[in-house]
């Protein structure tokens, strides 16, 4: 994990460069997200699966570094006043508070570009197929119906009242569906055919849901220092979470199933996805 962690650093620091203009302080802004701190789950998930299929490391890197993007863009503008109006992201203050809002969503919007630049790129793989199908999957994963999709849901969910179907594809579209194109940019890269990729995509189903409803574990159990933003927000908020809607025991019982099922989804593969089982497994163990 500091490895990758390292890695999407330096993939940053060398996309980034402040130029000597009056850009400056956005690109300020763009690092001041995208570099230092955060878990990497989504980079660990394109390396972890690219090497079950022999891809070179630096085609996983810049994949890895196209997703990252989202994600960050997507922290982005999510602790907007607009929407979640947080102060404290990866245990520094969040852009728009760092910066300005009007800097923060130009960051967020540069960054969402960045990383269709980084996909569309021939240096990140030499067939434009595959580069169109990665292109396919980021966007699907992180539009309406994936992870913008869920967070409109989500900031409905401070209106009405989500049943736990609801909430689970609430949170399948928010979270999960970014995780899932994680796992399957790595059998994109490995030129895998879809109908070679239902375990993997069942192993990121299961686990996407186990890491939302560990995070709901974490706002209501967590330590803020150590979470690195603020904590029991949902709660205050009036949302229906997986924990508000099952308790804490029956939610812990029901990530660790997911857990056991994502696991069992890889019985195909043997030591060489270890680490994909091993991440699994950390979605339950972590305290931020």
């Amino acid at each position: 994990m500091r490895e990758i962690t390292a890695e999407m650093d330096r993939q940053f620091d060398a996309l980034l460069p402040v130029p000597g203009d009056a850009r400056a302080n956005l690109y300020k802004a763009m690092r001041h997200a995208a570099i230092g701190g955060g878990k990497r789950l989504r980079p660990l998930l394109v390396f972890a699966t690219a090497r079950l299929f022999g891809v070179d490391r630096q085609a996983a890197a810049r994949v890895a570094t196209a997703i990252e993007c989202i994600h960050v863009y997507s922290l982005v503008h999510d602790d907007l006043p607009a929407m979640d109006d947080d102060d404290l992201r990866r245990g520094k203050p969040t852009v728009h508070k760092a910066f300005d809002e009007a800097t923060a969503i130009l960051a967020g919007d540069c960054l969402h570009a960045l990383a269709f630049e980084i996909l569309a790129d021939e240096k990140t793989h030499p067939d434009p197929f595959v580069r169109s199908e990665l292109i396919l999957c980021l966007a699907h994963a992180s539009g309406p119906s994936g992870m913008a999709g869920g967070q409109a849901m989500d900031l409905e969910a401070e209106r009405s009242s989500f049943d736990l179907a609801t909430v689970t594809r609430l949170q399948a579209m928010k979270t999960g569906a970014l995780i899932a194109c994680s796992v399957e940019a790595g059998a994109i890269l490995g030129r895998i055919a879809p109908e070679g990729r239902t375990g993997l995509k069942g192993y990121a189903r299961d686990i996407g849901l186990a890491f939302q409803i560990a995070d709901d574990l974490l706002d209501i159990e967590g330590d803020e220092g150590k979470v690195g933003k603020a904590l029991r927000k949902d709660g205050a908020a009036g949302k229906e979470t997986f924990v508000s809607l099952l308790g804490v025991d029956r939610a812990r019982e029901q990530a660790r199933m997911l857990v056991d099922q994502a696991v069992a989804h890889l019985h195909a593969y043997g030591a060489e996805a270890d680490l994909l089982r091993d991440l699994a497994r950390y979605t339950l163990e972590r305290d931020r």
